[in-house]
């Protein structure tokens, strides 16, 4: 964990200083959920004791039907504040000012019921009173602002004296001599020192974790999930009403313990991130800016989508129109002519790097993912900032061209040529080219095999055409592809096929499918598994491709 700073302890100090009125959202929301936790535990605990006692008989200073009327209010109170948290009828913020008064209740109430006891003939004084213990309980479960935590806490303890003048009182009883009452409320004194000054320390805390959920200008929502590399999150811009992805990256993968490694790393994803930020095609996903925080986690902020990954829409909806397809690939061709032009291989083009969205009034809209944090080629990639691990290779295995397995220099657009044919692929069939039992196996296949025809495993007819070209994109030596991005487009845009994908059929599917009826599909699938290695030697002795 980095040291702090002088100025980082100043500004912590005078956050925990300044008291507050607030809690970040999240974090509140969570002190709220957990309220409702614990009012329904209370409400179990209080439920169980308070029947034990009846079932045993044990004697109480103000009677069975007393003991038994406080355990029943008790409950009560617990189960209607579970009840509205649970239901939704209670905000976050609400739901911590009630909050306060419910710990001070159910205080006073769990105070009778101690005091009713410890007044009965052999009762006697065990450890803290249950006010006390539960006033320093409370602000750990639940935190809140120091100025409420003063509040609550100085409250409830004043209901440990007020529920022993109570139980005295009701039973004409005298009060414990002087000796004894510094013994029984000295713990309750005591919380009222420690408990607030924990939670000023909590409360800055949960301030702290606010500023470092900040990266930039943008401050982080939800993770929307995680992997090798690092994590994936929704996120707000602090000024502008404008939602986005921001991708985190952790400082072990940047080289762990090697400092220069882990330079070199940061320098290539800023290159990277700036060249991405620099492509215009619509249909590259637009990148908003990078950074490294103070614990040296790169990050970087992309546009938030609503749609479905190409993963997700077969998945869910089953192989696409050949139509349909051709109209997606040509999408992808327009942002992947744009990268290859600026010196961009995009190198994991797959299903889970392709999202379908809607943007504006348009449908069926193609953003290619994932740019920035692959390899550079040409001018842009100098000496060691390609990275490349020596005898070993990254990727996807299921749609992993043969060049990038073998370890071929240099690898240029044509690699994504061949992903790009696996994507269609499975556009048409639901499958992948090579559905090998475990990674080395698809890696070898895609280095050897030769696949099988869509027509072949597709439920449905594909042009002879189409499938020659998905083919030819699928060929082992790069010569043999379409040359560029911009060819493959050229000849999808000319076939010649019966039915075309109008902008009203997209919208139409688009009406019957929106991404709500998709658990998890409202956001781009941004994947981080950290890619598998498997040895080059491996695959060069079985180069030579099979019927």
């Amino acid at each position: 964990m980095p040291s702090l700073t002088s100025r980082q302890l100043f500004r912590h100090a005078t956050l925990i200083g300044s008291g507050g009125t607030t809690l970040p959202p999240d974090i509140e929301a969570g002190a709220a959920r957990r309220l409702g936790a614990l009012a329904l535990l209370v409400a179990l605990v209080t439920g169980l004791i308070g029947t034990l006692a009846q079932v045993t008989g044990r004697p109480s200073f103000l009677g069975a039907q007393i003991r038994l009327a406080v355990t029943v209010a008790d409950v009560v109170l617990s189960l209607a504040l579970f009840g509205a948290i649970a239901s939704g009828r209670l905000a976050a913020r609400r739901a911590l000012a009630v909050g306060v008064v419910y710990e001070v209740a159910h205080g006073f109430l769990a105070a009778v019921g101690f005091h009713a006891i410890t007044q009965a003939p052999d009762g006697v004084v065990r450890g803290w009173t249950a006010a006390a213990v539960w006033a320093l309980v409370y602000p750990l479960i639940v935190p809140s602002t120091p100025a409420r935590v003063w509040l609550g806490t100085l409250a409830t303890a004043a209901t440990d004296p007020l529920a022993l003048w109570v139980v005295l009182a009701a039973g004409h009883a005298a009060w414990p001599k002087a000796p004894d009452l510094a013994l029984l409320f000295f713990p309750t004194a005591l919380v009222c020192i420690l408990t607030p000054l924990g939670a000023r320390i909590i409360y800055g805390l949960a301030v702290e974790v606010k500023q470092a959920r900040e990266m930039g200008s943008y401050r982080l929502v939800e993770k929307l999930g995680e992997g090798g590399m690092g994590e994936v999150w929704r996120a707000e811009h602090r000024m502008l009403a404008r939602g986005a992805a921001i991708k985190l990256i952790r400082p072990a993968a940047l080289g762990g313990g090697d400092g220069g490694r882990a330079a070199e790393m940061i320098k290539r994803f800023e290159r990277e991130a700036q060249a991405t930020a620099a492509l215009r095609s619509p249909h590259t996903i637009a990148v908003y800016d990078y950074g490294i925080a103070d614990d040296g986690t790169f990050h970087y902020v992309m546009e938030l989508l609503e749609g479905f990954s190409l993963q997700t829409l077969v998945d869910a909806f089953g192989p696409v129109p050949p139509e349909r397809a051709v109209f997606l690939l040509r999408q992808a061709c327009h942002s992947l002519a744009e990268a290859h032009a600026s010196g961009l291989v995009h190198r994991d083009i797959k299903p889970a790097n392709m999202f379908l969205c809607r943007l504006g009034l348009d449908v069926d809209f193609v953003k290619v993912l994932d740019f920035g944090l692959v390899k550079l080629q040409g001018p842009l990639a100098r000496g060691r900032d390609a990275l490349t691990v020596e005898g070993s290779f990254s990727g996807t295995p299921g749609f992993m061209p043969p060049e990038i397995a073998l370890g071929a220099e240099p690898i240029d657009g044509r690699a994504d040529i061949y992903a790009l044919g696996c994507v269609g692929y499975w556009l048409l069939t639901g499958q992948r080219v090579f559905e090998g039992g475990n990674a080395m196996q698809m890696v070898i296949d895609h280095v050897r095999t030769r696949p099988v025809p869509p027509s072949q495993r597709a439920r449905q007819e594909i042009p002879e055409a189409l499938e020659r070209l998905i083919l030819g994109c699928l060929e082992k030596e790069p010569s043999a592809r379409p040359s560029s991005a911009v060819e493959l487009s050229e000849q999808l845009q000319a076939l010649d096929l019966e039915r075309q994908w109008t902008a009203e059929r997209a919208r139409e599917w688009w009406r019957a499918h929106p991404p709500t009826s998709v658990p998890e599909a409202s956001l781009p699938s941004l994947e981080l598994e950290s890619s598998a290695e498997v040895t080059r030697s491996e695959l060069v002795q079985n180069r030579s491709p099979q019927g």
